[in-house]
């Protein structure tokens, strides 16, 4: 499934390729798009397919096209705050995007069947808050994952705001997804290879809207031997965080919020620009004949519009060049650990406020 809009040369030109052809409609999607590549979840010696709009599968590791996450991102309406449940949350690539929108007042559980792409998940998790730049310049809800059949969940779990699944449900499985639910909540998922919406308006009351027509794997139903008992998933359990962590996320907050205001009151830009697609310029040939001895041999000869054009092509390269630099020096600043650098505090407690990280 996918191929609805063109690749792009890496993960800005591939969100610019969303955005036009409106599968990205809200800031917020967006902004969440960017912060997280998309090829940081492939594996090594596959990441140049990483931005074409297209599935990618290898082994029990899966990506959908990024024009079906697109849609289940808009379709979710998520807002800081909310419990959000992935139901076959793969290689967490999804996960990670819901957290930079729900912040860290949120819950973010994921479950997933097979336990090699639950490791993995946790790997790009990891390597996430430890590298990424993205990471300071927004609130965060840590997805946390479990293995086990989302078929099997206990019926004593909790329910949630917004809940994803990533696997095509049969008919007779979709009250069981509604229950999960909450009511004014939200579930996504592809049924009847329709992806639908839908919305728990009461009780006993759903609200459903098609979204796209598309084609997923089913879901994998527990196969056990006659009376056998099934391995019931026990979903993560919601916790408080500690003042500790509390006063982590608000020191981070009240710093982010004065570079910011800084930044403003300096006129800077704080959004990284989108850099210009590359125009292609098609060269241009006149058909002229010149005599030689008896006959008469056509010739190619360049046009004074044909140089024009060469000209200006240049000049735009030039142009988009010193763009590309100038995105690069914007994500190389990380002002948020600049500050926590500069606080009176000792190294220990910095590196605390900076989640351990390296740089």
């Amino acid at each position: 499934m996918g191929g609805a809009v063109s690749a792009g040369e890496d993960n800005d030109d591939l969100i610019d390729n969303l955005k036009e052809a409106q599968y990205i409609r809200t800031e917020k999607v967006e902004q969440a798009f960017r912060a997280i590549d998309r090829g940081d979840y492939y594996l090594d010696g596959y990441r140049d397919s990483a931005y074409k709009d297209l599935a990618w599968k290898h082994g029990n590791i899966h990506l959908s096209a990024p024009c079906i996450y697109s849609e289940v991102m808009e379709a979710l309406k998520l807002q800081p705050g909310l419990s959000f449940l992935n139901l076959g949350s793969g290689t967490g690539y999804l996960s990670t995007m819901v957290g930079l929108i729900i912040g860290p007042f949120g819950v973010n559980h994921g479950v997933e069947l097979h336990k090699d792409v639950v490791e993995y998940a946790r790997e790009k998790l990891d390597d996430f808050i430890k590298n990424s730049d993205s990471f300071d310049k927004f609130e965060f809800c840590e997805p946390v994952f479990v293995v086990g059949n989302c078929l099997e969940i206990s019926t004593d779990s909790h329910q949630y705001d917004r809940i994803y699944c990533g696997a095509g449900v049969q008919k007779d499985h979709e009250n069981y997804m509604k229950v999960l639910l909450k009511i004014g909540g939200i579930l996504v998922m592809p049924i009847e290879d329709q992806l639908t919406q839908i919305t728990r308006t009461g009780q006993c009351t759903w609200e459903s809207k098609n979204i796209l027509a598309v084609s997923f794997a089913p879901l994998v139903q527990q196969s056990r031997a006659d009376g056998e008992k099934p391995d019931t998933v026990q979903l993560p359990p919601v916790t408080v965080r500690s003042l500790q962590d509390l006063s982590r996320i608000y020191i981070r907050r009240t710093l982010r919020n004065l570079a910011n205001e800084d930044s403003q009151g300096k006129g800077m830009v704080q959004r990284v620009p989108q850099k210009r697609k590359r125009r292609r310029c098609r060269r241009r040939r006149i058909n002229t004949y010149v005599f030689v001895g008896n006959q008469l041999i056509p010739q190619m000869v360049e046009s004074e519009e044909e140089e024009h054009a060469e000209e200006e092509h240049k000049e735009v390269e030039e142009e988009e060049e010193r763009d590309i630099g100038d995105i690069e020096i914007l994500k190389q600043v990380n002002v948020l650990r600049d500050q926590i650098m500069a606080l009176p505090l000792p190294e220990s407690l910095k590196a605390y406020l900076l989640y351990y990280r390296e740089k």
